[in-house]
């Protein structure tokens, strides 16, 4: 984690434009390192011990989840909701507390609507896990949030994570982490298709971890330069075949609602609306569709009874 926090000291000073074409270099060079485990990692697909299967016979989980990193991407959060909502989807959208002003009018229009709203880590600057001192005096203030927003979800920036550290948080669910990801700064995933329930110190308390299993948007179409969603829905059909949580990270604040992406880091949201038509089209009816926190409650459920 050294070089990781030395790069958030300094990352302030590199023009955002710099700063993905660098990440685009080293993700795009890495890739040919790990063409045999990613997307699938054949190994992530066993089921957890005692694994009763998805509610209603469910083929696989559908899990949607959205990190809105700045006000750009706060303002598009209603036309991605009303996209969702017209093609008959669920997700959360998760809003970092202390970077830009969160409307309440937002997370209130979101929560009527059926949809969950999460806490993102406190100012997204990749410094909470710094040391266990500033991440317990950023762990009072992110309760304050989650408590006032009736939110019981979390995810750190970046997908920084230490599971230990987050028994701290207030949560009912974490989702910090991914399956395989050999693309992301701390790249140690859980290497499970599924949930995890994360005890603390062997007692039955703790948290579920979802753990996000299809290729993030950003990662996707603006680091590895995808033209199509071709990934998306090879690594779709690979975790329903083993009928497990396909969980997606898309961000509001690089979709292009007008058209055309014109800007550097945006794409058109196009591709986000084929995919969930194609989801939608090719798993009608075997797909639990539902926001995390109710993913988290039913693990918690099988959990608890193993």
């Amino acid at each position: 984690m050294v070089p990781t926090r030395l790069y958030y000291q300094v990352r302030p000073m590199i023009p955002r434009r710099l700063q993905i074409l660098l990440r685009s270099w080293y993700v795009r060079k890495k890739r040919a390192r790990y063409r045999d485990t990613w997307p699938i990692y054949d190994e992530a697909a066993s089921p957890p011990e005692n694994w009763k299967g998805w509610p209603d016979g469910k083929r696989f989980a559908f899990v949607l989840t959205h990190d809105v990193e700045t006000e750009v991407g706060q303002r598009r959060c209603k036309h991605l909701m009303e996209l969702e909502r017209e093609l008959g989807f669920v997700s959360s959208y998760n809003f970092v507390p202390e970077r830009y002003t969160v409307s309440r009018e937002t997370r209130e229009s979101l929560v009527r609507s059926g949809f969950e709203v999460g806490v993102h880590d406190l100012k997204h600057d990749g410094k909470l896990y710094d040391s266990h001192r500033k991440f317990l005096e950023c762990a009072g203030k992110i309760n304050g949030y989650l408590k006032a927003w009736g939110a019981v979800g979390f995810r750190s920036g970046a997908m920084h994570h230490n599971l230990d550290w987050i028994h701290e948080l207030d949560i009912e669910y974490d989702a910090s982490t991914f399956e395989f990801d050999p693309f992301e700064p701390q790249p140690d995933g859980l290497n499970t298709i599924f949930p995890l329930w994360v005890c603390r110190n062997g007692s039955d308390r703790g948290y579920v971890e979802l753990p996000y299993t299809l290729p993030q948007d950003f990662t996707l179409f603006k680091l590895l330069r995808e033209k199509d969603i071709t990934i998306w829905k090879k690594k779709l059909d690979w975790v329903a075949s083993k009928g497990g949580m396909a969980l997606l990270i898309a961000h509001p604040d690089y979709m292009s609602f007008d058209g055309n992406a014109t800007r550097y880091d945006e794409y058109p949201v196009r591709l986000y609306r084929d995919f969930l038509e194609h989801v939608k089209s090719q798993y009608d009816g075997q797909y639990w569709n539902v926001a995390p926190r109710d993913v988290a409650r039913y693990y918690k459920n099988i959990a608890a009874r193993d």
